[in-house]
């Protein structure tokens, strides 16, 4: 006999928050998995933009991109010298309770979580589900409840918590507490043997995330990916083409985003097939690369395949232009490669503007002239700094050299984790020189001094 489950998308809280292609990838494709074991599968969505009762309506890009709806609301304690506005981006909690209000038959409540820092989120999502559902179980999963197990267990007062890839554990928990069935376990070595996420349970599909492999092939100091993902691991590239060519014909999708900051690495291996399969297909697509993707491979005639083949937002992890701290940070790339991939990308057609590079600061130890020094070598390199502020990440290797350096409880209070606050500042990169310095990139003026 199969379960109603219901999935939950719970809101941001944060000074700030903006809707770069965000979807609880994971939770859809564990929702996919659930349907092919049987079971009925519900949604709500705490992000949704297009929600009919979210009123005034965000501003969306054409991309699909843009706002979220968001409600000013109370800091928490730990927050309340950061002079800023502490917001709960997404719907609002009478809409929230209300949709809760139509799902009273539920078996069991799939909850995820995201960044660390935006636990206070999730927490109230699990707050109002116990007042209005007290008689249905609740699961937490996600990048929070995996990286901050402990503090999730202790404090989230949900009564199942699971870390690391939820699906066979998911399987498992149903098995103990209903004696369901396991029809369908997916290989987890063989991410083509997962079915497609549950993508039709968006209230309006105007884009769509790719999932092209799990894990990463570099170890960088500062980055979770392999605690959250394990080894790396792809899909076939023909596969990936094949599903892209499902959700257009089936729901006209022409945005998709890559979620893999590995997705131009061994190129032969996956891009390349991939366009070429697209272009057969006669599918025509604008994709999109939020994340810092690994650019030590991008040749001349990889970046006018990109080009040709609709990638309009494109972003590179190049973190900085200081040789010692590359190679302590993993050694992903060296200048003289990210000057050779711009130079290629930009023979195949994009404008400065159109290549974006992001630059770490904040990290532990880092000196303000580094930065500076780093946004300058990609200006002449004829591309678009972007300042990504660094985030102490527990269990990377960073993460004790953040909690030497921090001024912040980070080790108890994940609330301090937000990059918002710089939580490894010093006396020579402190707030106020980071502020200036992002001040003076957004005008483009030349960086002599930062005071």
């Amino acid at each position: 006999m199969s379960k109603k489950i219901l999935l939950i998308n719970p809101w941001i809280h944060d000074f700030a928050a903006y809707d770069f292609w965000i979807k609880p990838l994971g939770l859809l494709y564990l929702g996919g998995l659930l349907r092919q074991n049987n079971h009925r599968i519900y949604f709500i969505d705490c992000l949704d933009a297009y929600h009919p009762d979210a009123i005034p309506r965000p501003s969306r890009h054409v991309y699909g991109r843009g706002k979220f709806f968001r409600q000013i609301i109370e800091k928490p304690k730990s927050l309340t010298m950061i002079p800023k506005n502490y917001c709960r981006y997404g719907i609002t909690p009478e809409i929230f309770r209300r949709e809760l209000k139509n799902h009273q038959d539920m078996d069991i409540i799939l909850v995820t979580s995201m960044m660390s820092y935006w636990y206070p989120g999730v927490f109230e999502a699990i707050t109002i589900i116990k007042e209005e559902l007290p008689h249905v179980p609740v699961v937490l999963g996600g990048k929070y409840a995996t990286l901050c197990h402990e503090h999730a267990v202790t404090h989230s007062g949900a009564d199942y918590i699971i870390a690391g890839a939820g699906e066979n554990q998911i399987l498992d928990l149903l098995k103990k507490l209903f004696n369901e069935d396991i029809l369908l376990t997916p290989d987890e070595k063989n991410l083509d043997s997962y079915p497609y996420p549950a993508f039709d349970l968006i209230r309006k599909i105007v884009q769509l995330p790719l999932m092209t492999s799990r894990g990463c092939p570099y170890h960088c100091s500062y980055c979770a990916s392999h605690l959250l993902n394990g080894e790396f691991r792809r899909r076939d590239p023909i596969k990936v083409s094949e599903e892209i060519e499902y959700w257009q014909k089936k729901h006209g999708v022409i945005n998709f985003c890559f979620y893999d900051d590995a997705l131009l690495i061994n190129p032969d291996e996956m891009i390349v097939p991939l366009l070429k399969e697209i272009k057969k297909r006669g599918l025509s697509c604008q994709f999109h690369c939020p994340n810092g993707l690994h650019l030590r491979e991008i040749t001349e005639p990889l970046c006018t395949l990109l080009y040709r083949s609709g990638f309009k937002t494109i972003r590179f992890g190049f973190e900085t232009s200081d040789f010692k701290k590359q190679v302590e940070t993993g050694g992903k790339v060296k200048n003289e490669e990210l000057r050779f991939a711009i130079s290629n990308l930009k023979k195949a057609g994009y404008k400065t503007n159109d290549i974006g590079i992001y630059l770490l600061c904040g990290m532990p130890g880092q000196k303000a002239r580094e930065i500076v020094e780093s946004v300058e070598f990609v200006r002449q390199c004829g591309a678009k700094p972007v300042l990504a502020e660094y985030s102490p990440i527990p269990g990377t290797e960073m993460w004790q050299n953040a909690v030497a350096c921090s001024s912040f409880d980070i080790q108890n209070e994940p609330l301090y984790h937000n990059n918002s606050l710089l939580p490894c500042q010093n006396n020579d990169f402190s707030f106020d020189v980071y502020r200036n310095l992002k001040k003076k990139i957004k005008n483009n003026e030349r960086i002599n001094r930062l005071e």
